[in-house]
């Protein structure tokens, strides 16, 4: 079970001074036992690039949580943003969605991914066509095949979509593994 960092330290806070986020987050880590595996830090997408404060974020975490870090502002898609991620072991978030930069890296022994949904008008909104899902698939399967553990997160949830999709996705990686 992945889980979403709490909104006030990501919105609110913007990742200042996480320490008691940290604390709060680490104790509630621990109740999900065996079933945990990555956490989700989802930055605003009006949130500009800040590497130190991101770095010192990062640093606040126990090196035995896994996570991930969705940055939506386009100011962080840099090399350096890439390689302080990988200094840290944290899984860049590959993202797909409306007005959402689709960097295709890995910056850890993780992969995360949020299909949010090809509808260029609305976030979340929208169904994969099954080109679009093989495309996909082919990717995850690159990932895989190279030693990463990958997880694939729909959000394009209006009229069901999100469940369409992803039965669809495990359908067309089930056959290739």
């Amino acid at each position: 079970m992945s889980v979403k960092a709490p909104r006030g330290l990501t919105h609110g806070k913007k990742l200042y001074a996480p320490e008691i986020w940290v604390q709060r987050m680490t104790s509630a880590w621990h109740e999900l036992g065996d079933n945990r595996a990555v956490l989700l830090v989802q930055l605003p997408p009006t949130l500009r690039r800040d590497d130190e404060r991101l770095r010192y974020f990062l640093g606040t975490l126990p090196s035995w949580m896994r996570v991930a870090v969705e940055l939506r502002h386009a100011s962080w898609n840099d090399d350096d943003v890439f390689r302080l991620l990988e200094q840290h072991h944290a899984a860049y978030c590959v993202m797909s969605g409306a007005g959402l930069a689709c960097v295709i890296r890995a910056t850890a022994d993780i992969v995360y991914v949020r299909m949010h949904g090809p509808d260029q008008a609305n976030l979340y909104g929208g169904s994969y066509s099954d080109d679009d899902l093989a495309w996909w698939a082919d990717r995850l399967l690159e990932w895989h095949h190279v030693g990463h553990e990958v997880y694939v997160y729909f959000n394009n949830d209006g009229d069901g979509n999100a469940i369409r999709n992803a039965r669809t996705l495990t359908w067309m990686l089930g056959p290739r593994n």
